[in-house]
C-alpha cells in the first residue's frame, strides 16, 4: 500500500459569520504541490434575511479556483463577463490566467430564505507557461457531471477533472490535474492506483473512513508519500471525500494575497497590472 506521511486536521479559521475549516496551507503543510488552499466553509445553517457568503469583488492571477458545492448555492460574477449560479452538488472552475476580478457571494434567494451551506474551495497553481494565459471560467449543475456508480452500490464517483478508468471528467483543464468528489455508504470499499509520482490531496468532507489500515475522521486531510502502492480505503459511516493528483510543478511559488507567481517581481507586476486596471473593470 501507498505510505501515509502524516494526517492533518483542518484549522478552524472562520471568516466573518461563515465557519471555515482550513486543512491546506496548515502547519507542517505549507502546500502540496500544485494544491496550494483548500478552504472548507460549514456546515452550517443560516437564518432567513443573512448576509450569505463574504467574498466580494476581488482579483487573481496565475492560479485556478474549483468551488465544490455540497449544500446551498454560490452565485459567480467576474470581470469576463461571466455569472451563473451554482446551487449543491455542482462545480465551478475558473482560470484566473493573466488576471480577472471575481465575487463568489450567495443567491438573492439564499440570502432572504437562509438554509443549509457548505462549500469547498480548491485552489491549484498554474505553472510558469500557464501563468498568463487567458482566463476562463465554467460553471456546471450536478446534472452535467458524469457519475460512475461503485459495484454492489457501495457508492459513487462525480468526475470533475481528469480521467476515470477510462472516462474524462466534466472540466477541460490546462494541466494534468485530476479531480473527484466520492460518496462511500457505510462499509463501502474502494481500491486507488495514481501513479508514484503524483501529489494526492485526499480529505474527507463528511463521515469516517480507514485508508490504508489507518482510520481518518471527517475535516482530516491524508499525506501521502511518493512511491508505489494502492490506497484501500472503507468507509466506516457514511462519507464524502474530495480526492485530486497530479504530476507536481516543481516550479518556485511565491503567493501574496490573490496572486501566485513565480517570482517578487512578478507579483509586483501583478499588483501593478492591477491598479492600471489590466484585471478588466467591474460593473455591479
Amino acid at each position: 500500500m501507498r505510505p501515509i506521511k502524516k494526517i492533518h486536521k483542518a484549522d478552524f479559521r472562520p471568516i466573518a459569520d461563515l465557519s471555515t475549516y482550513s486543512p491546506l496551507p496548515g502547519p507542517g503543510l505549507p502546500q502540496l504541490d500544485p494544491f496550494l488552499l483548500l478552504n472548507h466553509h460549514g456546515p452550517q445553517v443560516y437564518p432567513p434575511r443573512n448576509s450569505g457568503m463574504p467574498f466580494g469583488p476581488h482579483p487573481h492571477r496565475g492560479m485556478e479556483t474549483v468551488t465544490f458545492v455540497v449544500d446551498g448555492d454560490i452565485m459567480h460574477k467576474d470581470s469576463g463577463g461571466h455569472e451563473s449560479t451554482i446551487v449543491a452538488g455542482g462545480v465551478q472552475y475558473m482560470t484566473a490566467g493573466r488576471g480577472l476580478i471575481h465575487a463568489e457571494v450567495s443567491s438573492d434567494t439564499f440570502k432572504k430564505e437562509g438554509g443549509n451551506l457548505e462549500i469547498l474551495q480548491l485552489w491549484l497553481n498554474l505553472p510558469a507557461r500557464y501563468k498568463m494565459t487567458d482566463p476562463q471560467y465554467i460553471g456546471l449543475p450536478k446534472e452535467e457531471i458524469p457519475t460512475v456508480t461503485l459495484p454492489d452500490g457501495q457508492g459513487s464517483v462525480n468526475l470533475v477533472a481528469g480521467d476515470w478508468q477510462g472516462q474524462p471528467g466534466a472540466f477541460t483543464t490546462p494541466t494534468n490535474i485530476s479531480l473527484q468528489t466520492i460518496r462511500l455508504h457505510t462499509s463501502g470499499q474502494l481500491s486507488l492506483t495514481i501513479p508514484a509520482n503524483h501529489t494526492i490531496l485526499f480529505y474527507v468532507i463528511q463521515g469516517k473512513v480507514t485508508v490504508n489500515q489507518t482510520s481518518v475522521p471527517t475535516l482530516h486531510l491524508v499525506e501521502f508519500g511518493y512511491a508505489e502502492g494502492t490506497i484501500e480505503v472503507q468507509a466506516e459511516a457514511d462519507s464524502l471525500i474530495l480526492l485530486g493528483h497530479a504530476e507536481p510543478f516543481r516550479e518556485p511559488v511565491v503567493a501574496q494575497g490573490p496572486f501566485v507567481m513565480n517570482t517578487e517581481q512578478e507579483i509586483q507586476e501583478a499588483y501593478r497590472d492591477y491598479r492600471l486596471g489590466k484585471f478588466g473593470s467591474w460593473h455591479e
